[in-house]
């Protein structure tokens, strides 16, 4: 499990999504923010280290990949887990060829999603120290 003081940020328009989203992380003692945008994502302070980001990749009125896109643009360098209620292999393989290292249909499997964001945190912490030795 992952351990204090990771922070996960959801980023979904849906609030029963987020209000899902930061009950299950709460319980499993992660730090939560949420937001219904990327650009409100990316308007926030936030911390680069012991993060993560879980985010439905269909935002409305935003073309299909544009908010891994403004992230990519934006230097966000967090892992991105993607979350979508359509489970059509172009929007897989655009969301990993986009750089998420997770992609879940929804309704998502809360111990899955936990196991992702845990290893997409230590992955990043441990990537994080091979390149600052």
């Amino acid at each position: 499990m992952v351990k204090k003081p990771s922070t996960v940020y959801v980023i979904d328009d849906d609030e029963s999504v987020r209000k899902a989203f930061t009950r299950l992380l709460r319980s499993a003692n992660i730090n939560v923010r949420t937001f219904s945008s990327t650009r409100e994502f990316l308007e926030s302070p936030k911390v680069d280290t012991g993060a993560c980001i879980v985010m439905d990749i269909r935002m409305p009125d935003e073309s299909r990949f544009e908010d891994q896109d403004r992230l990519a643009a934006s230097r966000v360098a967090l892992p991105v887990v993607v979350v979508s209620a359509s489970d059509e292999a172009v929007i897989r393989e655009q969301a990993h060829a986009l750089g998420a290292v997770g992609f879940f249909r929804k309704p998502v499997d809360d111990q899955a999603l936990l196991d992702a964001i845990s290893w997409a945190i230590s992955e990043a912490h441990e990537t994080r120290k091979k390149t600052d030795t």
